[in-house]
């Protein structure tokens, strides 16, 4: 399974940054809708993912998609209700968020697991 995530990962990297560069860039092409799509809707969530590498997969997983869906909304419904709506704007905000992010998980100590405890709250 490793090998699969390792050959997802080469493809999807290049493939979101794509994206970033044309939406950024003002390129015109097919590709365009597609790979800028891409950019927004995972990065976000694999800067989440990353902040959760110690928790169980799955959660980490439907916590990334709950954060990135709530990040490109808050952001859509932001421009919108400010008449600030720019497809440039959202996209460089987007970059901006999931790099800080990002850089959270690398502040984060590799050697500190987060302690939860079965039934906390109860003495």
């Amino acid at each position: 399974m490793p090998g699969h995530r390792v050959v997802l990962r080469w493809i999807l990297v290049p493939a979101c940054a794509a994206g970033a560069v044309i939406a950024l860039a003002g390129f015109d092409t097919p590709l365009r809708p597609v790979l800028t799509g891409l950019f927004i809707l995972l990065t976000p969530g694999v800067a989440v993912v990353g902040l959760l590498r110690d928790r169980d997969p799955l959660a980490a997983i439907s916590t990334g998609v709950a954060a990135s869906l709530v990040m490109n909304v808050s952001l859509a419904t932001s421009m919108l209700i400010l008449d600030a709506w720019s497809p440039r704007a959202g996209v460089a905000t987007i970059a901006v968020l999931s790099g800080f992010i990002y850089v959270l998980r690398l502040l984060q100590p590799k050697n500190a697991r987060l302690q939860t405890e079965q039934g906390a709250g109860s003495k």
